[in-house]
């Protein structure tokens, strides 16, 4: 399976360095936007929509699957105090993909079951992104690749530097934000991060 890179963003980090990453090359944008209006929400999911047509990325939306219907993203990500993955399937149909956090075995089995794409599993490392994240231990994440079968994504405060230790455990993409958006050169982050997907 080929690893991938999936970014998170929010129009925080500023279109411009947004789209400087996409260029660059990243296979999944989330878009998670927090404190926002709906209406708000929904105007910037379709201006990324628009941006990412330029390129081969898939673009997600956190959370809400009403935004992602609307701006007519190619899937969404799903917390669990979100919609069940089994429900947001009823709504979005077989061709939009669904994501879904799992931070226990349990948690990745349901998911899966319920017709999960994919999960993402961390937090890894301390970030600002989420600073009540709690830490998830190599041996659970391990656990949950050994029982989840679909692609698991390695998440929080992950950078080109660390990115190492998810890849090792067998993680098959990797969910970077700030090490990426505040990259001083978004391309060469890319590029080393890259290289770290392809190594392993």
């Amino acid at each position: 399976m080929k690893r991938f890179l999936y970014l998170i963003a929010d129009f925080s980090y500023g279109e411009e360095k947004i789209e400087a990453a996409l260029e660059a090359g990243v296979d999944y944008i989330q878009l998670r936007e927090k404190n926002l209006s709906s209406a708000e929400y929904l105007l910037r999911a379709k201006r990324l929509r628009e941006i990412t047509k330029k390129y081969s990325t898939k673009l997600i939306i956190n959370d809400r699957l009403d935004i992602t219907m609307l701006s007519q993203a190619d899937g969404v990500h799903l917390g669990q105090s979100d919609i069940s993955v089994k429900d947001a399937r009823v709504l979005l149909g077989k061709s939009k993909i669904i994501g879904a956090t799992a931070k226990t075995v349990e948690q990745a089995r349901m998911a899966m079951k319920d017709g999960a794409d994919y999960l993402g599993s961390g937090a890894w490392f301390p970030t600002d992104t989420k600073k009540d994240a709690i830490p998830i231990s190599e041996e659970m994440y391990r656990n949950i690749l050994k029982e989840a079968s679909i692609p698991n994504v390695a998440v929080g405060g992950i950078t080109a530097d660390n990115c190492d230790k998810p890849l090792s455990c067998g993680a098959h993409g990797l969910a970077i934000s700030a090490g990426i958006l505040k990259a001083k050169d978004i391309a060469a982050e890319i590029l080393k991060i890259r290289e770290s997907l392809e190594k392993w």
